[in-house]
């Protein structure tokens, strides 16, 4: 039976997403925001989820915004939709425009990083087209090892994998990862994690995060002590021209001599780089997902 639902739903996406790859870009991309607003009043379990976590994070003092809330929610799934439109676009190979519209600022951090030969960990967040971002990556600056969790539906989880390897993307599943992000550091390649989803008990601490705790994953701190590799902010916003990505200078680690400390200090200062983010472009995190759960308010 599941395997029969996952062939359905792979089938449905196929049928309804040729559509909108094939439309003009202007036209697929106000698609995007219709969709967006779509799933904001339909998806009523998320919008809640949502207006929360910024609710919240405005009354911490931490989220300073322009706009009511619920205006920043409204923007934040119209972006949604859009980068769903984007990413459509991309892996049916109508991208050119698009890729072709981002900008990268910091690339000279990256060759600095580069040129010490320990490998580079880029750490961000679910921020902007964070999707794009890894390919944008790997078409224009460097091959780029993504760690995610593999798709639960096997069919959809094989096309967007031969698309992110045509791009020079590769995926290295969570679950007993430890070892191909060595090697590959190790190789001096490069490694993306993405560190703003909460994790459990064993996989990190509770740090603060917009003014609330917020279990954080610790590997980025321990494979980067480990390995000695740069590690590099990078981040993607929306612009009036398209997209720009921002490669931040490698973040120095701490040099306290408690291990558990110093590892807690680095979880910190990187998580401070998705916090910065999130106070530019507010309407352009993950409000949606449940970021901190298992911790008593």
């Amino acid at each position: 039976m599941k395997k029969a639902v996952w062939f359905f739903e792979t089938v449905l996406l196929v049928i309804l997403s040729i559509p909108l790859a094939i439309m003009p870009l202007r036209v697929s991309m106000k698609a995007g925001e219709m969709l967006g607003l779509l799933l904001f009043y339909l998806w009523g379990s998320r919008r809640k989820i949502a207006l929360d976590n910024l609710n919240k994070a405005v009354l911490t003092g931490r989220v300073v915004i322009p706009d009511p809330t619920e205006k920043i929610i409204k923007d934040n799934f119209k972006h949604l939709g859009m980068s769903f439109i984007e990413i459509i676009k991309i892996y049916y190979g109508f991208g050119k425009k698009i890729l072709g519209a981002v900008d990268i600022e910091g690339i000279e951090n990256f060759h600095a990083a580069l040129s010490k030969g320990k490998g580079i960990l880029f750490i961000t967040g679910h921020c902007g087209n964070w999707e794009l971002m890894a390919l944008l990556t790997s078409a224009r600056i460097q091959d780029i090892a993504v760690v995610a969790r593999p798709m639960n539906n096997p069919h959809i989880n094989y096309l967007i994998a031969n698309v992110r390897k045509k791009y020079g993307n590769s995926v290295i599943h969570k679950k007993g990862a430890l070892k191909p992000i060595i090697q590959t550091l190790r190789n001096n390649g490069c490694i993306g994690i993405l560190m703003d989803q909460a994790v459990l008990a064993e996989e990190g601490y509770v740090i603060d995060f917009l003014g609330r705790g917020a279990w954080t994953t610790k590997i980025p701190a321990l494979i980067a002590r480990k390995t000695d590799a740069a590690v590099l902010p990078v981040f993607i916003h929306r612009t009036d021209r398209g997209h720009t990505v921002k490669v931040n200078p490698e973040v120095e680690l701490s040099k306290n001599n408690d291990r558990e400390a110093a590892v807690i200090e680095d979880t910190k200062r990187f998580s401070e780089y998705i916090e910065r983010y999130i106070q530019e472009h507010p309407s352009e995190w993950l409000w949606i997902h449940r970021r901190w759960k298992r911790v008593s308010s």
